[in-house]
């Protein structure tokens, strides 16, 4: 019986951790925390997970664990990591004790800026299509999988989401460093966390690094039209010449009466999804699960059925004429992908975008200009944000002159009040239109698919 104790059960990857080793028999699994939120908090009692109390309990560490996994949000102070160092139990981060996990399997690690949950999803939807078992770790839960993290005694593959944050409070490596792939995916570098990676430069550094990390005769697969990308893998090449490396663009497609269609050797394939951004992460997940064993054909009549994944790209309203989406988008690069990307898919239509700046980067004078001209695609373009998430983030006051010089072009306006965001929507006519919400949050708390069917009514 192998026992193991999380530090900081609570976060969304620890508690997805901690239940996908409750269900292996030869784990005990016990956890503490300071604060636990939904959906951690159901999903723990449910597995019967949720700690006794609320509170650090030096108490709950003794020898006889085998091992400690450290959360993110657990200081160096904490009272039951102090005890864990007294007993020299063996201290293990989120991703390192993933490593050790799937150590002698075949890692398939999707890294890069953007794309990384809709790359995984893919391999992984063809996977189960394939009859191919698979442990992973996943960002968003996905169609067809009931969890985000699996981890099982008989597969002999592991798909990995490469996220690029830190690893632990004692460990300030990003996560993707840590994983060591034999098949290396990096969809794109545009730069985020600014809060975490101050400067580009520094940003480039950790995906410099993940390739040194690589498993010897690794295989690299990259998009080529990515100029950053394109220096780091001719570095690589120079530095690594065990690795195979595969570089990938947009496959041929076309899209007729709102559907996309890629083109393979044999014909065209009808997708369920659209914009180049996917076909592209659909071109990444062709090559590795080719690295595997799956065939060209296999891949193809798999991935015709692939929905997406929820809030990316996810359409929550179809009407005659009438269409509306929800995307996770954010980071300028995502933003202006998304709207380029609706706009060519339905280029008849009028295009409303109406996007959201809530996390720390996207809020700060110094980020704010990496946004000009992403939504120019869009014919009506609206910016919100809240100016309180501002003052409780301590950032710098922004008023929306700056936000509007930020963005540019003449279809763009910015709210900062949710009500008059609303009033302003109500107020538009959308016969023969999309409408497009992007948004890493949720709008000041709008019900966004009950919000777009109001909006769409006939």
């Amino acid at each position: 019986m192998q026992r193991v104790h999380f530090i900081a059960i609570g976060g969304e990857a620890m508690h997805n951790l901690a239940i996908a080793l409750s269900k292996k028999n030869e784990y005990e699994v016990t956890g503490s925390d300071d604060e636990i939120f939904e959906p951690s908090y159901s999903r723990l009692k449910e597995n019967g997970l949720l700690p006794r109390e609320i509170g650090w309990f030096p108490e709950r560490i003794h020898k006889n664990l085998n091992a400690v996994i450290l959360g993110m949000h657990a200081a160096e102070d904490n009272p039951e990591l102090i005890r864990a160092k007294e007993l020299g139990i063996h201290i293990y981060s989120f991703p390192e004790y993933l490593f050790q996990q799937t150590r002698s399997k075949t890692r398939i690690v999707v890294g890069g800026s953007h794309g990384k949950t809709t790359t995984t999803a893919m391999i992984l939807f063809v996977l189960k299509k394939c009859r191919i078992k698979a442990d992973y770790i996943v960002g968003e839960q996905i169609e067809g999988f009931n969890e985000k993290i699996k981890l099982s005694f008989e597969s002999r593959i592991a798909v990995f989401e490469g996220d690029e944050y830190l690893t632990s409070t004692l460990d300030r490596r990003p996560k993707f460093h840590l994983y060591k792939p034999h098949i290396a995916i990096l969809t794109g570098i545009a730069w985020d966390q600014i809060n975490v990676f101050p400067t580009f430069e520094f940003y480039v550094d950790q995906f410099r690094k993940f390739l040194n990390t690589l498993e010897t005769q690794a295989r690299l697969i990259y998009f080529a039209g990515d100029e950053n990308l394109k220096i780091l893998t001719d570095e690589a090449e120079n530095t690594r010449r065990d690795v195979v490396s595969f570089p990938y663009n947009t496959p041929k497609y076309e899209t007729s009466d709102g559907v996309t269609y890629v083109k393979t050797r044999k014909g065209e394939v009808a997708l369920k999804i659209f914009g180049e951004h996917n076909l592209q992460n659909l071109e990444a997940a062709h090559l590795a699960c080719r690295q595997i064993g799956v065939t060209d054909d296999n891949f193809y009549e798999a991935i015709a059925d692939f929905p997406g994944v929820s809030g990316h790209m996810q359409k929550i309203v179809d009407k005659p004429g009438k269409t509306a989406f929800r995307d996770s988008a954010n980071s300028p690069s995502r933003v202006r992908a998304t709207v380029n990307a609706v706009r060519k898919q339905y280029h008849d239509r009028k295009l409303v975008a109406c996007m959201e700046l809530h996390t720390y980067s996207t809020l700060t004078e110094e980020y704010l200009h990496l946004y000009a001209g992403c939504m120019k695609g869009a014919d009506v373009a609206l910016v919100y944000y809240n100016p309180e998430v501002v003052r409780r983030k301590r950032l710098k006051e922004l008023t929306p002159d700056k936000v509007q010089s930020a963005f540019g072009g003449n279809n763009i306006t910015v709210f900062t009040e949710i009500r008059e965001l609303q009033k302003t929507l109500h107020t538009m006519n959308y016969d023969n239109s999309v409408l497009v919400f992007m948004t890493s949050d949720n709008f000041s708390g709008i019900n966004l698919l009950e919000f777009a069917e109001e909006l769409l009514a006939p």
